[in-house]
């Protein structure tokens, strides 16, 4: 089963617009470590992640790769990235690459992750997962959460915007 690691820039972004509900599109287990829940305080988005936490989602943190992960990333501080990356170490199988994945706007966390073996995806990518996987959310309402996420914080450039409103009508 696919661990699915979900930062905070991502939680942000769906969690502003209400829309963390879209997660449950992936085939896997969602984990949101602990700093990473810390990390994400501004509202709407952090109610919105304590009521999708109350669906028992894994919380956990890989203790055992945190120094690994502080390394592979130079930082000074375990924080919300680290926890991910940790988790990436600890669950990456290089025969499979779908053992793991991360759902991140992080660009240092989404190129280490890759870098590792785990598939990166961004609260874009959620969306249009979900229009594609979900016949309850159809291609325009997706469109709509996309332009919604983008007028809330997460801007796109036109080109990117195009991009991901694009793929969710195909």
């Amino acid at each position: 089963m696919t661990r699915i690691y979900v930062g905070p820039t991502s939680l942000y972004s769906l969690g502003q617009v209400g829309e963390l509900s879209l997660l449950d599109a992936f085939d896997g287990d969602i984990v949101v470590p602990e700093p990473v829940i810390d990390s994400v305080d501004v509202e709407p988005a952090a109610t919105n992640l304590a009521a999708f936490l109350d669906g028992g989602v894994e919380t956990g943190v890989d203790e055992g790769r945190l120094g690994a992960a502080r390394s592979v990333l130079g930082a000074k501080d375990i924080g919300a990235g680290e926890t991910v990356i940790a988790g990436v170490l600890a669950h990456c199988d290089p025969a499979d690459r779908t053992a793991v994945a991360v759902v991140s706007e992080d660009r240092t966390v989404r190129r280490t992750a890759q870098g590792l073996g785990a598939e990166i995806t961004s609260s874009f990518g959620v969306v249009v997962r979900a229009a594609i996987e979900d016949k309850y959310l159809s291609p325009a309402q997706a469109k709509r959460i996309v332009r919604r996420i983008d007028q809330h914080g997460m801007h796109l450039t036109g080109e990117l915007r195009e991009r991901a409103v694009g793929e969710v009508g195909e």
